[in-house]
């Protein structure tokens, strides 16, 4: 339990609440929305199920997510069929003061980035534990071309990180995921691209080059709504 007797979980499903209220005023009959993948996105997609017949439906960032959805009666589509998206709604592993973030926990980081650099918005829902002066804490993941795993490994070593296999996991896309521990992050948005950069990397879990837009953030206090530093 947190100081005050919330738990975790209270304060996650008082953020899904805000993002609710936060996008039921643009919803239409023709509104697809973005939705993210995680324990929190889940809480978001379960209180979203109330007003699945204000919009059309949902893209999903990842295949656990999209059963979530249809599991309520909410239609999933394709990202290719629809382009852009007016909202992008998930969690994150870490999120810092210009709403740079660390995601990718859950594995499911390409197409969760994917979909966020095809919203006109992208709201992050979050508890108070997520908010960090500095990303890095939290063990980077960088999902790889399984062929190409010790290369990247090697080259993640020469940048500063201890990367370590994540073993049994295989992504939405087929591919595998190395975590970057004892990693931390000075300049988000340079080290996004030098990773991504590597021979073999699919993307890395920083989302900096396109950070969140909005950050509602569940404190003992309440709901705080952040915006960019």
């Amino acid at each position: 339990m947190t100081q005050a007797g919330l738990s975790q979980d209270q304060l996650k499903d008082a953020v899904a609440a805000a993002a609710i209220d936060e996008i039921t005023p643009w919803l239409s009959r023709s509104t697809v929305l973005g939705i993210g993948t995680g324990s929190t996105a889940n809480l978001f997609i379960d209180r979203l199920a109330a007003l699945r017949d204000d919009f059309k439906g949902a893209v999903a960032s990842s295949e656990a997510s999209a059963e979530r959805l249809r599991g309520h009666g909410i239609e999933v589509f394709e990202l290719n069929s629809v382009g852009t998206v007016p909202f992008y709604i998930d969690g994150a592993d870490e999120v810092n003061a210009h709403l740079h973030m660390i995601k990718g926990g859950g594995a499911a980081l390409t197409r969760e980035k994917i979909v966020a650099a095809c919203a006109e918005k992208f709201i992050c829902i979050a508890d108070a534990s997520k908010k960090v002066e500095r990303l890095g804490e939290f063990p980077l993941p960088v999902e790889v071309i399984p062929m190409a795993r010790s290369y990247v490994a090697r080259e993640l070593v020469k940048l500063g990180a201890d990367p370590v296999y994540r073993e049994g996991v295989v992504t939405d896309n087929g591919n595998q995921i190395i975590d970057c521990f004892e990693f931390m992050i000075d300049d988000p948005v340079a080290m996004e691209a030098r990773i991504n950069a590597i021979v073999g990397v699919v993307t890395n879990g920083l989302f900096a080059a396109r950070g969140a837009d909005v950050l509602l953030l569940g404190a003992e206090s309440g709901v705080e709504r952040l915006t960019p530093a």
